[in-house]
């Protein structure tokens, strides 16, 4: 029986025809690869059996704050310090059986590393090396995706493969194609699993990509209605406000406190309603806006009396505009 290779040649030749998909892995991974250990044993069954180390590598990779684009490879060797070159062998595994990718953004030098599901690693056997780049290159853009141009010119795969490769990701549910608020007519690709980001598709005030102006319009005269009716008409926060809007269920999609915020400020760019006061916790309060103009007690026709502007005016809020006073009440 031939002797074994040596753990840093098996490394080194899946490092090398890894860098042939045109994603470069990490050069220091290369470079640790002499001093790492022995590849995991595997189980009868053919299964690799865990350790520690590869329990917490994992972990570590399934955190939230990680799904969509990745650890950075400087993330790992900050958490791992030491440990970092035992991360190698591990890597390789996973790689080999389709449970990581490794993909670079756009103008960076930084690799991140994804963990795949059991069954998206299943969706991912059989892909070429080019629909996996694809899928990278994809997956390294996030929840803001990526234009199918930035994708041709990062992969520099023509566009009747890129089409293809496309249709098989999509149908796989690996990718979904989307629309940006900002650019209709172009077409965006992510991740299948991922909400895209708010600047994408602008947020609650959009449907299907159209602004909805009745949607907003029911928010305002609900805000309008607490701020009449809510502590007697003596002010109301925007918190009692959110409050409130979840109590009646009145929005179909949940709306965060700056969301919120946003309603109320067009109402008092629009005078509808103003600040007056705080609470306790320094937070403004809100109430009806005063009018302008009130009614006064003469009709339109006096207006026609040649004596018109020698009479002393009287409003319904008790203020008295004397003959050739300007009218400056509010």
């Amino acid at each position: 029986m031939p002797p074994k290779r040596p753990p840093s040649i098996a490394i080194a030749s899946a490092v090398t025809k890894r860098k042939r998909t045109a994603i470069s892995p990490v050069a220091s991974t290369v470079a640790v690869s002499s001093v790492a250990t022995a590849a995991p044993t595997t189980t009868t069954d053919g299964e690799e059996s865990s350790s520690p180390l590869r329990n917490e590598f994992l972990q570590l990779l399934s955190a939230p704050q990680y799904k969509g684009r990745g650890v950075s490879n400087s993330a790992l060797k900050s958490h791992f310090g030491d440990k970092y070159a035992l991360l190698v062998p591990i890597i390789n595994e996973l790689t080999r059986a389709s449970r990581l990718t490794m993909s670079k953004a756009n103008g960076e030098t930084e690799v991140y590393f994804s963990l795949l599901s059991a069954a998206e690693a299943s969706k991912m056997q059989g892909l070429d090396a080019h629909s996996k780049l694809v899928y990278q290159v994809i997956e390294s853009a996030g929840n803001k995706g990526i234009w199918t141009v930035d994708i041709r010119v990062q992969t520099n795969i023509p566009q009747a493969t890129l089409t293809k490769i496309f249709k098989q990701l999509e149908t796989r549910k690996l990718i979904k194609p989307i629309k940006a608020v900002t650019a209709k007519t172009k077409k965006l690709y992510m991740l299948y699993d991922l909400v895209p980001a708010k600047e994408i598709t602008g947020g609650p005030w959009y449907t299907e990509g159209e602004f909805d102006h009745e949607f907003i319009a029911e928010l305002r005269n609900f805000i309008i209605m607490c701020v009449r009716r809510m502590n007697r008409g003596q002010g109301v926060s925007i918190q009692q406000i959110s409050d409130k809007m979840v109590q009646a269920n009145v929005s179909r999609v949940q709306l965060s406190l700056e969301e919120v915020r946003q309603l109320v400020q067009t109402l008092l760019h629009d005078y509808v309603i103003e600040e007056r006061g705080v609470t306790d916790d320094g937070n403004a309060l809100f109430v009806p806006a005063k009018k302008i103009s009130t009614m006064c007690e003469f009709g339109w026709w006096d207006v026609l009396c040649k004596d018109f502007h020698f009479r002393a005016i009287r409003f319904e809020d008790d203020v008295v505009l004397n003959a050739h006073e300007p009218h400056h009440h509010s």
